[in-house]
């Protein structure tokens, strides 16, 4: 097969991928292990145990599978070496995701913040997606190309050839990995809080850390190695660079709200339909001009089509991941005649707070639940952040269906925005008890706050309604 006919294939491949990959992906972690009834019970052992299963299952979620190209980045371009330095290398990348994890958990128990809020800060979020865009230009191949040789040897020990390096990408890789976590540490997070002991809680995050590690701990050491020459070994890379390019910018559009606004209305107007195949043929468009097979280094000709290439396959994996998130029909299109609005029940928010642009009001908030109190209905209360992956999964699956809209009718829905955190948003999570998102509460029709039912992470619409049920 002549070159241009394996573009041609890898281009159809790559936009069946962007079309139907996201809509195979399993949905994330439902509810975490009750390693708290462990340790409460005063069983370090089996409380261990559970918190590492945790962490297992955590990995085997889609919310963590950006960290894969992030790993093969790391480990899969280094030099050939004997696997005691594999072994060496991969365990301070673990480390350093364990010792993110720590520290982030014992702030989240001991300030009442949720775990990974760290993420609402639009500084953290820069410094994250400015790293993973360097880490993307190395794999174009940018440190190899007019970079000082002394800079050039730093940066490239970055990428795995020493253990500082190792250990400060698996620093980064637990920041990035945060947004997977809340449903399977809230029980825990609670139990730290409790005990009021930084070393125990440090402990148990630090294990929950390396149950996440696993398949990373395994694909650095016995798996994968880039082909050291040939062209696969370029086209390899630019798919690793482009992954970490789309990336970059989810976390530049959840901490920044207005581009983050700008993507949601983008994905608004197209719908979910529409956009999804639009991001497919941008995304073979991409592919053919230049996107895998060109390199940056090979003249001024095959660098510019490169970078319109790369730029319409990150376009084109952005507004994927906007429009899974959409109505089904498009405003545009509903708009010129092309698609009919949809008709089928919605889920009603009554009301979203803080409103955009504005800090969180107490006052609003409890005018809501005098409403409440005086038209004698439940309240239902979804804290929720734009980085949290369940909160999505959320959104996306379980509100949507029928039988939770028919339900929810008798219920005032709330939503609370904690994406960036004030005085105000603290004291009222604090005051509900939320240790991790998202947390769905609810206060009974006579205005009583619930422990229990509660959500603290995904569930499928049938869970969802019996849960709601229990409310009064």
């Amino acid at each position: 097969m002549d070159a241009k006919k394996k573009v041609g294939v890898i281009a159809a491949v790559f936009g069946l991928a962007v079309a139907v990959v996201p809509w195979l992906l399993p949905t994330g972690p439902s509810s975490g292990l009750d390693a708290a009834r462990f340790l409460e019970a005063g069983s370090f052992a089996l409380g261990a145990a559970a918190v590492f299963a945790g962490g297992l299952l955590t990995a085997m979620t889609p919310c963590v599978y950006p960290l894969i190209p992030i790993t093969v980045s790391v480990f899969g371009a280094r030099k050939t070496e004997g696997r005691g330095k594999a072994l060496v290398l991969t365990s301070s990348y673990i480390v350093g995701m364990g010792v993110v994890f720590s520290g982030l958990g014992v702030l989240a128990a001991k300030t009442g913040q949720a775990f990974g809020s760290m993420l609402g800060s639009p500084v953290v979020v820069t410094g994250l997606a400015l790293f993973l865009l360097l880490l993307a230009t190395s794999m174009f191949g940018a440190f190899e190309l007019a970079l000082p040789s002394g800079l050039q040897q730093r940066l490239n020990s970055v990428g795995g050839s020493g253990v500082t390096g190792a250990f400060l990408m698996g620093s980064v890789s637990g920041f990035l990995a945060a947004p997977c976590t809340g449903p399977v540490l809230t029980g825990l997070l609670a139990f730290v809080a409790k005990s009021q002991s930084t070393a125990l809680g440090a402990t148990l995050l630090f294990i929950y850390a390396l149950g996440i590690g696993v398949p990373f701990f395994l694909i650095g050491v016995f798996t994968v190695r880039l082909p050291k020459s040939g062209v696969w070994m370029e086209w390899v890379k630019s798919v690793l660079g482009i992954v970490l390019v789309a990336l970059a910018i989810s976390y530049i559009r959840d901490g920044f709200p207005a581009v983050g606004g700008v993507v949601k209305g983008l994905a608004e107007q197209l719908g979910r339909t529409p956009g999804t195949v639009i991001a497919s043929v941008l995304a073979v468009l991409g592919v053919l001009v230049g996107a895998i097979h060109l390199s940056f280094k090979e003249g001024a000709r095959d660098f510019a089509l490169k970078g319109v290439g790369v730029a319409l396959v990150v376009v084109a994996l952005v507004l994927r991941g906007g429009a899974m998130d959409a109505k089904s029909a498009g405003a545009l299109w509903v708009s010129l005649g092309m698609m009919e609005p949809l008709k089928a029940p919605t889920f009603e928010w009554h009301a979203v707070l803080p409103a955009k642009g504005n800090g969180f009001s107490t006052e609003s908030f409890e005018q809501v639940l005098a409403r409440a109190k005086s038209e004698g209905r439940p309240v239902m209360i979804d804290f929720f952040a734009e980085w949290c992956a369940a909160c999505k999964e959320l959104d996306r699956e379980t509100y949507p269906a029928l039988e939770v809209i028919s339900e929810s009718g008798r219920f005032i829905n709330v939503k609370v925005d904690a994406t960036n955190s004030d005085d105000a948003l603290d004291t009222l999570m604090e005051r509900f008890g939320v240790e991790g998102l998202p947390t769905v509460a609810f206060i009974s029709s006579n205005g009583e706050m619930l422990r229990a039912p509660r959500v603290t992470g995904f569930l499928e619409p049938r869970s969802f309604v019996v849960e709601m049920k229990k409310v009064n």
